[in-house]
């Protein structure tokens, strides 16, 4: 991170980024005619060697380096200085393009963020309607690092400029920004761009989704209104035809939301959140065949994981997913996935599969190369859009460095410097993707603004999704009465398309004016898609005890289909209290070891577990996947009373050893907080951090107190048999009368206590992400820290670790030396030693100084052999 003290002020950073850019500016394009790639180069294509010094090449130069997949091309639409460091991309309901613009990231040859507002959300109009932009205004400048944009229907947009989400309005028709209002706080927080809220996507349900982030947004009656969530994803969002959310990591290129989180975020006592952020594809089965070597990337240095040609053979830094859901480009490729992956200068094309129940997986479209591969190293798609014509935008930011700055391994450092990759910014070009046999195919240019209801209802049935999804909010927003009979209508012809009917109940629910006929219309629809809108459309009906609309809810518990089971599961959560408890144990007892719908119908039975797990775990057949989970909420509740009696539980002999291994297992989980590894596991901090009205476990877990020794479970834990272990694993989480306790944490004092809120809020934003919000961290991208014996260890350890990276078995954890102060690091590690378990001292700002110092001389991340290694 870098301090406003240490920022270069607003002329200097004028002066710097005119100095960087001044001998490399080029002449903007000719574009009065289409500039377009070239069709029917070989392909996969490689080019085996680079120049030393990459030079900053022409539009029409670029376009030369690209290599597609056969058939494909993409044509210039724009280019500097018409738009200049592109980073996030949308097409207003008029086909404008709003482009969010971020010149002041690494902004310098040190590659440094400045926080001074140079950054600018800007609007490409053709105004001759031949396909290419030729008009620039500027909505909104003077932005101190941005992040987030979302287009709205009249005039205004969502502006995420941290801390702060802004909605920002043209009032007079000129295209440019004349009022500001703020919408909420705590939209991420200056610093590292890498992690933080971004996204704002406006999916079908008329939830905008914020990945990485502890909340959402609706739109209630006029207003944007947060609502809690759970922090999944990286950068980027989402969803095909049916609503279904897509995010990603940067090591994993698609993770799908079978179920919304805010059935997650409505219970804090869940242990595991299976169905949100599920991963699509496996590590090991994707490969990506970059068009140069690779080099340079954070871990370049490995030159042992690179193939023999140089390229890298995994994702440097994936981002920006899209279900491509548009009409000019081959129907093969309608509802598959593009990512970006700017390190390695390339789209990648993912085949999503569906079995037909609504279980989504994905794998490489091609078993080798790919769909577009740049041997120029400064093309950085860094986002992906949907088109009106029917194609999709690529937004390339144009520049030397991918990765940001305060990030970088010295490796890279050096990789960057010496090639002069810092230098040329203030470029950028936005594409169009098209396919040579579909030349003739763009649709009318849209005017939504000026449009009837009845005409914007109209492209609620258009085949391209980019209209469809328009027109809805245009619809949502407007809210005219005018267009609810309408509707109505579209959502009852049953001759529709299934999408259609599902945009005109949405839309309906989003305009206050869903009905209890139509929902109970959609719970007998023959697509399962509609039937699972439907079950969301009707949990108001069931809230108020509609019995129509209850008995056609219950009935979807066996449908044929398993989206739809896992959605009724869900869904059984907005019935009564006294309502839920039978339609649970009858779902579960047949469906209770599916780990998807187990945890999805555990959302909603916050307070009524234990008549469940009771009944359940008596079952001659019980599920052991129900057992555990419902055992975990109860545990994690930590009420004295239940704890006792489901410890008590565990201990009877007389139940089956699988179901008893199950208790103990859950309750074990439970107790820990939810702490577990692998999968897609825990709803952290209570279901999620920092959601409004959920609050966490301050330091850390304490052991569960029982009136007296559990003496039943203490024979299990000496015995011999499987019962044995999970029952040592309980005995760890609980104590009784008598038992020596564990040494207690020092009380902090006031400084100590500032540093670890401090620590705490810093976590949140750029750790948790990866290592999760209650430090259990995730299978393949990042290592627990609950319970970490590095994180424990001497205070250089830990400082060693964050100040110069570490190559681990995972992976990378990335050097932040150079994005955080020794006061943030101090307090960050302060926090994690004394969180999620962990017990070790506090570390002080001058420890972190004198150990940075002292370990400067390191180039390279450590090794965990070095790292273990004691100092001498």
């Amino acid at each position: 991170m870098i301090s406003r003290r240490n920022a270069l002020g607003r002329a200097g950073i004028g002066a710097s980024v005119a100095a960087l850019a001044a001998p490399l500016l080029l002449a903007a394009a000719d574009l009065s005619v289409p500039l377009r790639s070239e069709v029917g180069r070989p392909w996969p294509y490689f080019q085996p060697t680079e120049p030393d010094e990459p030079p900053v090449l022409a539009p029409a130069d670029a376009l030369k380096s690209f290599a597609m997949a056969p058939g494909y091309a993409v044509e210039l639409v724009a280019a500097e200085p018409l738009v200049q460091d592109p980073i996030l991309i949308e097409h207003d309901g008029d086909g404008r393009l709003w482009v969010m613009e971020l010149p002041g990231w690494s902004h310098n040859l040190a590659m440094e963020n400045s926080l001074e507002p140079v950054n600018r959300l800007v609007v490409l109009d053709d105004t001759n309607n031949d396909g290419i932009y030729d008009k620039r205004t500027v909505f909104a400048d003077k932005l101190v690092l941005p992040r987030a944009f979302k287009v709205l229907a009249n005039g205004c947009a969502l502006i995420g400029e941290p801390p702060t989400l802004w909605k920002a309005c043209d009032t007079d028709g000129d295209s440019q920004a004349d009022t500001k209002v703020k919408v909420a706080d705590g939209f991420a927080r200056l610093g590292v761009l890498e992690h933080g809220a971004n996204g704002l996507y406006w999916g079908m349900d008329n939830l905008l989704v914020v990945s990485e982030h502890e909340w959402n947004l609706a739109y209630k009656q006029g207003q944007f209104v947060t609502v809690p969530g759970l922090r999944r994803g990286q950068w980027g969002v989402t969803q095909d035809d049916a609503g279904r959310i897509y995010r990603n990591v940067n090591t994993d290129p698609l993770f799908v939301d079978n179920v919304s989180p805010t059935y997650f975020a409505r219970n804090p006592d869940l242990v595991r959140t299976r169905g949100l952020y599920e991963n699509l594809v496996d590590q090991e089965k994707t490969n990506i065949w970059p068009a140069h070597p690779t080099f340079g990337l954070n871990r370049g240095y490995r030159r042992e994981v690179f193939r023999g040609d140089g390229t890298a053979s995994y994702y440097g830094g994936v981002s920006s997913p899209l279900i491509y859901r548009g009409t000019r480009l081959p129907a093969d490729v309608q509802g598959m996935a593009f990512v970006a992956d700017g390190a390695t200068n390339i789209v990648h094309l993912l085949r999503l599969k569906d079995d037909g129940q609504g279980r989504m997986s994905a794998e490489d479209y091609y078993a080798k190369g790919e769909f577009l591969a740049s041997t120029d190293v400064r093309f950085r798609p860094t986002a992906l859009a949907g088109a009106p014509d029917g194609s999709f935008t690529i937004a390339d930011m144009y520049r030397g460095v991918s990765q940001d700055g305060p990030l970088q391994t010295d490796y890279l450092k050096d990789y960057i410097t010496k090639r002069g990759l810092a230098r040329g910014v203030g470029h950028g070009r936005i594409y169009r993707v098209v396919h040579v046999g579909n030349d003739g195919l763009r649709s009318p240019r849209p005017q939504m603004s000026k449009d009837t209801a009845a005409a914007l209802v109209g492209h609620l049935s258009h085949p391209n999704g980019w209209w469809r999804d328009t027109a809805q909010q245009h619809l949502v927003q407007r809210a005219d009465p005018k267009s609810v009979p309408l509707l109505v209508k579209l959502a009852k012809d049953m001759k529709a398309d299934w999408r259609s009917r599902l945009h005109a109940l949405w839309t309906l629910d989003g305009m206050g004016a869903m009905r209890a006929d139509l929902a109970l219309l959609a719970l007998r629809d023959a697509k399962a898609e509609v039937r699972a809108a439907g079950l969301r459309l009707a949990e108001s009906g069931l809230a108020t005890g509609d019995k129509k609309l209850t008995n056609a809810v219950l009935a979807l518990a066996s449908d044929g289909n398993w989206q739809v089971r896992v959605q009724t599961a869900a869904t059984l959560g907005a019935l009564p209290d006294a309502a839920r408890t039978q339609p649970m144990i009858a779902l579960l007892a047949v469906r209770g070891d599916d780990p998807v719908l187990v945890d999805a119908a555990l959302s909603g039975l916050k307070g009524g577990e234990l008549p469940v797990l009771t009944a359940l775990a008596g079952a001659a057949a019980a599920p052991k996947e129900a057992v555990a989970m419902l055992a975990g909420a109860l545990a994690k509740r930590r009420d004295a009373a239940t704890g006792q009696q489901l410890v008590a539980l565990a201990a009877r002999d007389d139940l089956p050893a699988p179901v008893r291994t199950a208790l103990l297992d859950g309750l074990a989980l439970g107790f820990a907080g939810g702490a577990q590894t692998g999968g897609n596991a825990v709803a952290g901090g209570r279901a999620g951090g920092n959601i409004p009205g959920v609050t966490r476990q301050r330091g850390g877990v304490e052991r569960f107190a029982l009136a007296a020794e559990p003496a039943a479970i203490s024979r299990l834990a000496s015995g011999r048999d499987a019962l044995a272990e999970p029952a040592k694993k309980l005995l760890a989480l609980i104590t009784w009368p008598g038992r020596p306790a564990p040494p207690a944490l020092p009380p902090r004092n006031a400084s100590e206590e500032a540093l670890f809120k401090q620590g705490q809020a810093i976590y949140v934003e750029q750790c948790s992400g990866c290592h999760q919000i209650e430090g259990q961290g995730q299978a393949t991208v990042a290592p627990a820290l609950a319970g970490s014996k590095r994180v424990a260890a001497n205070g250089d350890v830990p400082v060693r670790i964050l100040t110069n990276g570490l190559e681990g078995k995972i992976g990378l954890m990335p050097p932040l030396g150079g994005a955080m102060s020794d006061e943030e690091v101090a307090a960050v590690l302060t926090y994690v030693r004394q969180s999620f378990g962990n017990r070790a001292a506090p570390v002080p700002p001058a420890a972190v100084k004198e150990w940075r110092l002292a370990f400067a001389h390191r180039t390279t991340p450590w090794s965990e052999k070095d790292i273990d290694a004691p100092q001498r």
